[in-house]
C-alpha cells in the first residue's frame, strides 16, 4: 500500500510564504525522479517543479526566482517552498514521484492533492 501524502498548504495573503511536504510510505526503497505540479478548475495541469535523483532542477517560468523544490531522501519526501506568494498560485497541488517499492516494482505515484489559496 505506496501512499504519497502530501501537506502544508493553506490559506495565505499575497507576498506570504507556504512549505508543501510530500511524504512516500507504504514499502517504498527510494525515490528516483519527483515533481510537483499544480490544477486550477478548467485549465490543463502544469507542472510547477521537478527535481531529478540527481539533484538537477526544473521549474516552470512562472515560479523561478520565488519556489525552490528539495528532497530528503532518508525521509523519502519532497518539499516545495513557495515565496512571494501571488493570487495566481492559487490552485490544488498534486505531487508526483518515481518510487522503487521494496518488492522490486518501479512506478510512479501521484499524492491527493492540496489546496493553496492566495488571497490579494
Amino acid at each position: 500500500q505506496v501512499q504519497l501524502v502530501e501537506s502544508g498548504g493553506g490559506l495565505v495573503q499575497a507576498g506570504g510564504s507556504l512549505r508543501l511536504s510530500c511524504a512516500a510510505s507504504g514499502g517504498i526503497f527510494s525515490a528516483n525522479n519527483m515533481g510537483w505540479y499544480r490544477q486550477v478548475p478548467g485549465k490543463q495541469r502544469e507542472r510547477v517543479a521537478y527535481i531529478r535523483g540527481t539533484g538537477t532542477t526544473i521549474y516552470a517560468d512562472s515560479v523561478k526566482g520565488r519556489f525552490t523544490i528539495s528532497r530528503d531522501d532518508a525521509k523519502n519526501t519532497l518539499y516545495l517552498q513557495m515565496n512571494s506568494l501571488k493570487p495566481e498560485d492559487t490552485a490544488v497541488h498534486y505531487c508526483n514521484a518515481d518510487l522503487l517499492r521494496t518488492d522490486g516494482v518501479v512506478r510512479y505515484y501521484w499524492g491527493q492533492g492540496i489546496q493553496v489559496t492566495v488571497s490579494s
